[in-house]
Order: structure tokens, then C-alpha cells, then sequence
């Protein structure tokens, strides 16, 4: 006769024996200890760490099996589960007996109950997580060395996705931008930057996400005290899986040589003495102007400037007088122009100025104003007496028939000459 209970049993056993297959097959070492820390369960992964029989291990302490002089944690924390009925999470170092290798685990470890509630010991499970830690320690120590260099490297490097999120920026980039790197990480450039230098900047950046290559460009920006800083930006496209396209961004500050730049091209285009354009430059957008002018159609005004009797007052009161004379004149005619009127110094002391979109009559009103102004001025100094100078000036307009822009200054200089023939102090017009 079969026993009605054999059926369960056997069911039992085959579920007992599935789990103990599942147990011995986790990738983790899972066990069991009574209150004294004997353990009641080990899987086989526990075995296998200790080189021991399931009869070896069952019933004896951690003394047995690690060196519990440094690893010590094992047992604090088993104590700690069981004395206040928690689960506690935790990373343990351990040493096994006869080995000076530390391997370190990921644990969670739990309290056992009875039916009655109350702690009989403690269940854990614990993964070997030593060569991930070996890892994360490379990989921090590589962080560590890969930020001391890119802080202290002299360029700004940043990245941010296409969404305009800053994902990194160096130490460098948090000083221009007066905030912390840590306060800039995970903001847009719109909330970190004023809306038109973060407009600026975006240009380029989607100049680099439309075509997927890197860009190098100039640019610029205004700090907290209101400098500006020019640029030589490369920005690199990045693509990572499972990210949003990013760029990486190099920009080195190339303000010094910018404003030294700025200073050459200004000493190129300006003459020493009295700051105002020289004939080159003159000539060279003057040329332009006319030819804008023929093009549209537009009225164009040119005048020359002589300082009557020049040669007179070098004579008599020396060259540094007569260099106070040109710096005063130039400073007169200065105040009668307007921005988009050119001014020069084209030799000695005959000066020129171009007057766009201006009419004859409106070039003879300046004209008068400019000799009427300029006749009121005297000068006084380390010489006896006053310097009194006064300006002859010829004025000539664009006419239809012109071929090049040496025609109208030839024609402007001819009716300068008549006013100084007519006496000096004079305006002269040739149509």
C-alpha cells in the first residue's frame, strides 16, 4: 500500500533540491548563522571561498575561516542585524585564513526569526565586488589626475549636450562665468551665461551639431566686470550611446592678442601725432566709399584742409609749436564730424575729410563752421605771444562722369588751392 504522504514528500525534496540549485548558482555567496555566528547554511559559493565539506563548515564560527583580526566588520555587523532585528547594507573587507589578499563584498544582511518573533540569527548574501572596486579606484584616481590636469591646463573646456545642458566644465570655465563648476553642471548656457553671450555661443554649437564636425571659430564674451574676452574656440561633436549628441569645447583666451593685434592695426592705420587716420587708410576707404556711392547713386563729399601760413609758424615759434598747432586743429575738426564721416591727416599739415550721403550745400555748412570755428582759436605756450591759425579749406562732390575716387580728391585739392590763392582763411567749392 503507497503512503499518501510519499507524493509530498518527494514534491518537497524536488523543491528543496530546485532551490538548492538556484541557491548554488546566484553568482553570490548566501548563508546563514545562529545566534553564537555558527553558520546553519552555507551555498556552494561559500564553500568553494573556504575550500571546505558542507560538514567542515556547518557548525563552526567566522574564527575558523577568516582572520577575524581584520576583518572584524563581519562580525560587528552580523551583531549589529541580530541585536536590533534590521537589515543592514553594507561593503565588507575580508581577509580568508592563510591568505593576505582582502576581498571585498557588496552585503545585505538580515535577522532570522522564530515563530514567535523573535531573533535566531542572521541570513546574508554577499557578492564579491573586489575587482569592481579595484576599478572604480582606477577609474577615480584617473578622474583625479584627468581633472588636475584640465583645471589647470590655460583653456576653458566645457561640454554640453544639444539641449544646451552644460554635462562638464573645467575650473577655468567657472572662473569667467563667476560660479562654481558644480552650480554650472547640469544647467542650460541660457541660465548661467546673459541671454545674448549664451545666443553667441549657440551659433557655433549648432553649426557643430548640423554637420557632425568639429568647428574652430572666434569668439566672445563679457565677464562680471564687464571685459570682454575674445576667443579661439574648436568644438568637437561627441556622440555616446544612449546620450543625447554632445560637444566637447576648447577655447583659449586670445584676448591679450587681440587687443595687441588691435593696437598694431591702429598704429598701421593712425599717425603718431595726432591719433587721427593716415593717407593710407584714408585713400583705402575712401576708395570704398566712392564706390558704394556710384553704385547707389548717392551724394559723396570730399573736403581738404590746409593750416594757412604753417611753414611760418614752425619758423618762428619751432616744431613743437607747430606740433601743438596740429594737435589742436585735429581736435577742432574732430568735434565737427559725425561717425560715419572718415578724418585723416594726409601729409604735413593739409588734412581731408569724406562726408557720405552728404550734399554739396551740406558740405559748405561744415566747411563754414570749420574755418569760422577754427579762425577763433589761439594758442599760447612756452613761446612769447599767441599763435593765432586759421584754415583754408576746398570742397568738391561726386559727379556722375567721375571714373575713380582720384578724380574727386584731384578736384577737392584744386579748390583748396583757390581758396588759399583767394587769401587764405577761405572755403572754395568746385562742382
Amino acid at each position: 500500500m503507497v503512503n499518501p504522504e510519499t507524493p509530498k514528500i518527494k514534491h518537497l525534496s524536488n523543491k528543496v533540491n530546485l532551490l538548492e540549485g538556484i541557491l548554488n548558482n546566484v553568482g553570490a555567496y548566501i548563508y546563514s548563522k545562529d545566534l553564537e555566528g555558527r553558520y546553519t547554511y552555507v551555498n556552494q559559493s561559500v564553500l568553494d571561498l573556504f575550500q571546505k565539506t558542507n560538514a567542515e563548515v556547518i557548525g563552526f564560527d567566522d574564527s575558523h575561516f577568516f582572520d577575524l583580526a581584520l576583518s572584524q566588520q563581519l562580525k560587528d555587523n552580523d551583531q549589529k542585524v541580530m541585536r536590533e532585528a534590521k537589515s543592514l547594507v553594507s561593503e565588507e573587507t575580508n581577509y580568508i585564513k592563510g591568505s593576505k589578499e582582502a576581498i571585498i563584498y557588496r552585503t545585505v544582511k538580515s535577522p532570522l526569526f522564530d515563530e514567535n518573533n523573535v531573533v535566531i540569527g542572521v541570513c546574508g548574501v554577499s557578492t564579491d565586488i573586489t575587482q569592481e572596486k579595484l576599478l572604480q579606484n582606477t577609474i577615480n584616481k584617473q578622474k583625479h589626475l584627468l581633472d588636475a590636469v584640465l583645471d589647470n591646463i590655460d583653456s576653458y573646456i566645457y561640454m554640453k549636450d544639444n539641449q544646451r545642458v552644460f554635462k562638464y566644465v573645467n575650473n577655468k570655465v567657472a572662473e569667467l562665468f563667476g560660479e562654481s563648476a558644480e552650480n554650472i553642471i547640469g544647467k542650460k548656457d541660457t541660465e548661467v551665461l546673459p541671454l545674448e553671450t549664451a545666443e553667441h555661443f549657440n551659433e557655433s554649437d549648432q553649426r557643430v551639431f548640423d554637420s557632425g564636425k568639429k568647428v574652430t571659430i572666434e569668439e566672445s564674451s563679457e565677464d562680471e566686470n564687464g571685459d570682454i574676452h575674445h576667443f579661439i574656440s574648436t568644438k568637437i561633436p561627441l556622440q555616446q550611446q544612449g546620450q543625447l549628441p554632445s560637444l566637447i569645447g576648447f577655447s583659449t583666451d586670445v584676448t591679450e592678442l587681440f587687443n595687441l593685434k588691435e593696437e598694431f592695426k591702429k598704429q598701421a592705420n593712425t599717425e603718431p601725432l595726432t591719433k587721427l587716420f593716415n593717407r593710407r587708410y584714408f585713400v583705402e576707404h575712401a576708395e570704398r566709399e566712392f564706390n558704394r556711392a556710384q553704385r547707389h547713386m548717392s551724394n559723396l563729399a570730399l573736403m581738404s584742409i590746409d593750416i594757412d601760413y604753417f611753414k611760418n609758424i614752425n619758423d618762428k615759434y619751432g616744431h613743437p609749436a607747430g606740433d601743438k598747432v596740429l594737435i589742436e586743429v585735429s581736435e577742432c575738426l574732430n568735434s565737427y564730424i559725425r561717425n560715419e564721416d572718415i578724418l585723416a591727416r594726409i601729409g604735413g599739415e593739409e588734412f581731408s575729410i569724406l562726408l557720405p550721403e552728404t550734399t554739396l550745400q551740406a558740405a559748405k555748412e561744415v566747411a563754414e563752421r570749420i574755418r569760422v570755428g577754427q579762425s577763433k582759436m589761439s594758442l599760447t605756450g612756452y613761446w612769447q605771444g599767441e599763435i593765432n591759425v586759421t584754415v583754408s579749406i576746398g570742397i568738391s562732390c561726386l559727379r556722375p562722369n567721375d571714373q575713380s575716387f582720384e578724380q574727386l580728391f584731384s578736384r577737392t585739392d584744386k579748390a583748396l588751392y583757390i581758396a588759399k590763392d583767394l587769401g587764405r582763411n577761405a572755403v572754395y567749392y568746385l562742382k
